[in-house]
């Protein structure tokens, strides 16, 4: 039986606006994984190779303001066709950089682009949702992961036949450029003269087109910061726990990551159907809740097993935070979306240095700690925020877009 034309707007939109999250983890998933031909190529010291990640971090989370502008100029489509094209363009540039102050510079604008697009493609999957009354983020943010995997591989094949940047690189940006113009027509269109001014919420006040976020905006905001924290200190402590404190051999430490991500792609998967039948909130708060006391528990047990089952609880727990407050944020306009999405990279980029701060003060097991307060912080705010209900969690924002669905 073939599908209802709204329902094929929604696939041909959906498929659209995955492959820009696809794009943003295959690019930098490609730049990542080449790091360490950057380093040979550079002669750079292990402090160079932490300040070039660290520099496209800050590029991302300091894009807030020029972001802000351009959603509102531009709309949420052209910003996501244009910064998509970029991250092609510039990993073009970093397999010709010719010294280490040019790398900086090409990857803080990197950086930007990534904040560009993040914001818009969040946006486009807002949009979607109110648009159609459907949930579909959490699978969006699944495709993220896909774009990586897929980068690895390409990474492993290319260097399999070639060390040269410029073939990986010229192959990787070709690809981004394909995808993202195949990917245009199928975007939501918006229309920008109806995004320059953001919706007046109680409490908003504005000042020479500066919006003050509302205290809804900075719950969500701090929401982010804490979950994106505990994602990212997962990702870089986890494996140094498993060898140092559980006593895991070398070929087990590297499970760790490995355990959160595949739960976190698998959860998102199902993430949708859980926000459609018990509303976004109730999802972000269980799920935090069940990331900070599983990974406590483990902790407190000890053993490789039990620590393992922890980060479980915390790869399942967090998978839908970040997708839950991204639509949250939209409903409030692209200067609340922008503002979000700008903490959220904070709180990626000085999580795992927190982290080891606190680990260096006291022990990586305290530090880990920290990661489990984090979560269970997220479930506070979480109590804060005005979320959709069950079976509403994508009603529209906009009444034209509810009265439009195609």
């Amino acid at each position: 039986m073939p599908m209802s034309p709204v329902r094929d707007d929604f696939r041909r939109s959906q498929v659209a606006i995955g492959a820009l999250f696809f794009v943003l983890g295959f690019q930098y998933a490609t730049w990542v994984s080449r790091v360490p031909a950057l380093k040979a190529r550079l002669d750079l010291g292990e402090a160079q190779i932490g300040l070039l990640l660290m520099t496209c971090g800050i590029g991302a989370a300091v894009s807030f303001p020029l972001v802000a502008v351009l959603m509102r100029r531009l709309g949420s489509r052209l910003l996501s066709v244009l910064s998509g094209l970029a991250l092609g363009v510039i990993l073009l540039a970093l397999s010709v950089v010719p010294n280490y102050p040019v790398t900086l510079l090409v990857l803080f604008f990197d950086g930007v682009a990534v904040g560009c697009l993040n914001v818009a493609m969040n946006a486009q999957g807002a949009a979607l949702e109110a648009r159609f009354e459907r949930t579909t983020m959490s699978r969006l943010h699944a495709t993220f992961s896909a774009g990586s995997l897929l980068a690895a591989l390409l990474a492993s094949g290319v260097t399999s036949v070639t060390d040269t940047l410029a073939a990986h690189f010229g192959v990787a940006a070709a690809l981004l450029a394909v995808l993202v113009l195949t990917a245009r027509p199928g975007l939501l269109a918006d229309r920008p003269a109806e995004t320059a001014e953001p919706r007046q919420e109680e409490g908003k006040k504005k000042r020479r087109g500066f919006v003050l976020p509302t205290v809804a905006t900075l719950w969500m905001g701090l929401a982010m910061v804490f979950g994106t924290v505990t994602e990212g200190a997962m990702n870089d402590w986890s494996a140094l726990y498993l060898k140092d404190y559980a006593q895991a051999g070398a070929g087990l430490a590297p499970m760790g990551i490995a355990v959160v991500s595949v739960m976190m792609v698998c959860a998102r998967i199902f993430a949708d159907g859980w926000r459609t039948r018990f509303g976004d909130g109730r999802i972000v708060r269980t799920g935090s809740l069940l990331a900070g006391l599983g990974l406590a528990l483990a902790l407190a047990a000890g053993g490789v097993v039990p620590t393992l089952l922890g980060f479980a609880c915390v790869g399942l727990g967090v998978a839908a935070v970040t997708p839950c407050v991204y639509v949250a944020a939209a409903r409030q306009g692209a200067d609340a979306l922008s503002l979000v999405a700008a903490m959220g990279t904070t709180g990626l980029l000085a999580g795992p240095a927190v982290i080891g701060f606190i680990a260096g003060a006291t022990s990586l097991l305290w530090g880990m700690a920290a990661v489990a307060a984090s979560a269970a912080v997220v479930a506070l705010c979480a109590t804060r925020i005005s979320w959709p209900g069950p079976r509403t969690a994508a009603a529209p924002a906009d009444p034209q877009l509810a009265a439009d669905p195609g």
